[in-house]
């Protein structure tokens, strides 16, 4: 039986009462070249978004879910996209918001747990992340819990007046 706890952490659907996790979240310039926003969200569009959430992956291609600690405090996100049931496959993404709570394990906890989620219970074939070629901890993360590094897209992200590569990871199951 697939299970979203783990030792430290727990995933779990979105809640109206993430509301003002979401807006810190999304409104930090520091995370928008990662999740590619450009502009700031307002609570009334993140509300909205809220009262969504329910819908099943099979009908909006993507399931979030919130990352909690033990003591029930969200501490980020994580992120099937992309789902292809055709051919078995979708994108993962993940952040933990507070710096004080990374390197810790936790978001390698989180990524486990929706692993063994999306293998099992979804029964997909392989999962894929995109990260840009200077996020050394998520490059650190996916290659740890078994990815591939795969392909290389040059050029892909638009920072500032630079551009950077990102690299595909890819992890099958077999």
């Amino acid at each position: 039986m697939v299970t979203l706890k783990g030792k430290s952490i727990y995933l779990r659907a979105l809640e109206p009462e993430d509301l003002q996790f979401l807006y810190e979240l999304e409104n930090n310039p520091a995370v928008w070249e990662i999740s590619g926003t450009i502009t700031p969200y307002s609570r009334h569009v993140l509300k909205k978004y809220l009262d969504n959430a329910h819908r099943d992956i099979f009908e909006v291609k993507q399931l979030r879910l919130s990352i909690c600690s033990n003591e029930d405090k969200v501490i980020g996100l994580i992120d099937l996209f992309d789902y292809n049931p055709v051919h078995k496959r979708a994108g993962v993404g993940i952040i933990i918001q507070a710096e004080d709570k990374r390197n810790q394990g936790l978001g390698t906890e989180a990524t486990r747990l929706l692993l063994d989620y999306a293998f099992s219970a979804l029964d997909l074939r392989q999962v894929f992340a995109n990260v840009n070629e200077d996020n050394v901890a998520s490059i650190h993360l996916f290659k740890k819990l078994g990815f591939i590094e795969t392909g290389l897209k040059k050029d892909w992200i638009r920072s500032g007046v630079k551009y950077k590569n990102e690299i595909l990871f890819q992890k099958i199951n077999s």
